[in-house]
């Protein structure tokens, strides 16, 4: 069976050479690889666009940073048994309100040390280069 055919609007018909030296080739090569494209997408998107946006996912293995995912995932499952005991009927009071109001704070304070410590890893390529 042989493959179906393109819409006349998708045919690309046009060629355009390009020549690059040895360099300029793996470069390009590289990006294509790490944008998870072909060379002909990635240089089309390229041509047309001007920027292509390669997201990398960091794997940090700090024993502090994995303490605390570890303690915002009890955190999570405190937060959870509160929010269960007020929407089962459970008695507010103010002294109860302001303390969860605190430990909201806290936990904005703990997220802002681990984007501290963890640093912004999104775009950073010389980290992921060899």
């Amino acid at each position: 069976m042989t493959r179906p055919k393109k819409e006349k609007e998708l045919t690309r018909s046009h060629h355009i050479t390009l020549r690059l030296t040895d360099t300029e080739y793996e470069l390009v090569t590289d990006n294509a690889i790490e944008a998870g494209l072909s060379r002909s997408d990635y240089l089309r998107k390229m041509i047309l666009d001007g920027k292509i946006n390669v997201r990398y996912d960091i794997v940090v293995d700090l024993p502090e940073l994995q303490k605390l995912v570890s303690e915002f995932g009890k955190i999570g499952g405190n937060l959870n048994q509160i929010a269960k005991y007020f929407h089962t009927g459970g008695i507010r009071s103010m002294a109860m309100q302001d303390e969860i109001s605190q430990c909201i704070t806290d936990l904005y304070e703990l997220r802002k040390e681990v984007k501290r410590m963890a640093g912004d890893f999104h775009g950073n390529i010389k980290t992921h280069r060899k």
